[in-house]
């Protein structure tokens, strides 16, 4: 398991409520759209970030995450596992507290990156899945 189940705590309740939903669009049918809808329902901000820069659940959109013009807490990581590692990479440069990558998300190199740069990481959960189940 890659992230214990206080660093999913600490990431869901005391990271930062700024979420940047890496993969997120309008499409409706994936995923990131759903658990997107979840983390705004239980008071997290939630940031789109797509090559279209879609509005999506009220919030603009960004092509990048260096296009965000505001601070980031955590990084959650809907793209195939070669490209999340990248992602990861960008997350601890624009100065993220946490990366988050979804279920099947695996890049164990990115995690160690990560971690060493001194962030908060899981890899391989769903946060629409962990928070309900926080005390």
């Amino acid at each position: 398991m890659y992230g214990d189940a206080e660093t999913v705590r600490k990431i869901l309740t005391g990271t930062g409520d700024t979420w940047a939903v890496v993969g997120l669009s309008n499409n409706t049918s994936r995923a990131a759209y759903g658990v997107a809808g979840v983390l705004q329902r239980f008071g997290k901000r939630v940031v789109p970030v797509h090559p279209k820069a879609e509005t999506v659940h009220g919030e603009q959109g960004y092509a990048s995450l260096a296009d965000i013009p505001f601070p980031v807490d955590v990084v959650d990581v809907f793209v195939n596992s070669s490209l999340a590692g990248a992602v990861a990479d960008e997350a601890v440069a624009v100065g993220a507290k946490a990366v988050w990558f979804q279920l099947d998300v695996i890049d164990e190199a990115a995690f160690e990156r990560t971690r060493a740069a001194g962030l908060e990481m899981v890899m391989d959960r769903c946060p629409a899945i962990e928070i309900p189940r926080l005390p």
